[in-house]
């Protein structure tokens, strides 16, 4: 697994990016400015970098521009934005970043992206010519997937075998009865999967922060599901 720095300064993002990257086995270190950034990459060397463009001191393009005029871009860079436009993105891409993700960063393109990005060398990060005039609804997704090669993420596993059998309580009311259902549900797939939360969404088809909620709120015990090591 890689060591990945995640470089944005808002607390949630950080700790969201954190918490799906770390569940996926990797080690993560964050940074919420331009001069923490410059210290974590030179003390842990990341083998990537998820950098966000607007930050209140230094922002992303200026630190990729720093890194890259000093040789010190020897990790592939992700950049993230919620106010990016098409030639920020490609702006990002000439001064050597390999991949741009607009904010709120959805879960498959995030992984996808951490993907490309782990299995290319720094080195060989390029920019990718536009071959055509993109509309301004899929400029970015057009970037996106032009920077991470344009491959799909794999379909979802299909668990084969005979599933545990159930029984519930119909002699109740009707949400105390769902929840028992959406309990044992949940269960289920956290054990199939090993407790890996990031699975787990992307099987049931829920954002992960809402299926956080979800498990909390119907008091699915987390800590026996986790996976002994990453």
């Amino acid at each position: 697994m890689a060591t990945i720095l995640v470089v944005d300064d808002e607390l949630g993002i950080r700790a969201l990016l954190s918490e799906i990257l770390a569940d996926e086995g990797h080690t993560v270190e964050v940074a919420e400015n331009a001069a923490q950034a410059r210290e974590c990459r030179e003390r842990i060397r990341p083998d990537l970098v998820l950098l966000d463009i607007w930050m209140p001191d230094v922002d992303g393009i200026t630190l990729l521009k720093e890194w890259g005029g000093t040789a010190q871009l020897t990790m592939p860079v992700i950049m993230m934005s919620g106010h990016g436009t098409i030639d920020t993105a490609v702006e990002a891409t000439r001064f050597g970043a390999m991949a741009f993700l607009e904010k709120p960063i959805t879960l498959q393109k995030l992984l996808r992206a951490v993907e490309q990005g782990l299995a290319k060398p720094a080195s060989r990060n390029a920019v990718v010519p536009l071959n055509s005039a993109p509309s301004e609804s899929n400029s970015l997704l057009t970037v996106e997937v032009a920077m991470t090669g344009g491959v799909m993420p794999p379909a979802a596993p299909v668990l084969l075998g005979p599933q545990p059998e159930q029984s519930f309580d119909l002699d109740r009311p009707l949400r105390e009865a769902r929840d028992a259902f959406e309990k044992s549900y949940f269960e289920f797939h956290l054990a199939q999967e090993n407790g890996s939360m990031t699975r787990v969404a992307e099987k049931t088809g829920l954002e992960r922060t809402h299926l956080y909620r979800k498990l909390k709120q119907l008091g699915v015990d987390l800590s026996r599901n986790k996976r002994g090591s990453v």
